[in-house]
């Protein structure tokens, strides 16, 4: 069976969201669908979309497990965008801790460091 993950994010303004998110994934939207919502595909038949619903804004929790995440993490840094927290639980597992500019949770994983 073939599923498609759309996981959302609700913004009080889409342009800065547009600008933010663009600068956190290293790349600009792939698609607006329409007036109010911008879609990055993370992976294939994976998306991230932020629409803008200001009354909502600022609730959202999302988690992406990266492959290596100090070079998100640098990448990132490099166009402006620094994370608000870092956690590395008991098995070594890491999380960079993202909030948007309405406080949206954004959080990086990754896997522990390799000695």
């Amino acid at each position: 069976m073939e599923i498609d993950l759309f996981a959302g994010v609700y913004v009080s303004d889409l342009d800065v969201a547009k600008d933010w998110y663009g600068r956190l994934l290293g790349n600009d939207a792939a698609f607006m669908p329409n007036d109010t919502e911008a879609v990055w595909e993370l992976a294939e038949h994976r998306f991230l979309y932020v629409e803008l619903k200001p009354e909502h804004a600022g609730h959202a929790v999302q988690t992406l497990f990266v492959g290596d995440l100090d070079a998100f993490t640098e990448a990132a840094r490099a166009r402006g965008i620094e994370p608000q927290a870092r956690e590395t639980y008991g098995n070594g597992v890491r999380k960079h801790t993202y909030r948007d500019p309405d406080g949206n949770e954004i959080g990086l994983g990754g896997a522990p460091v390799e000695d």
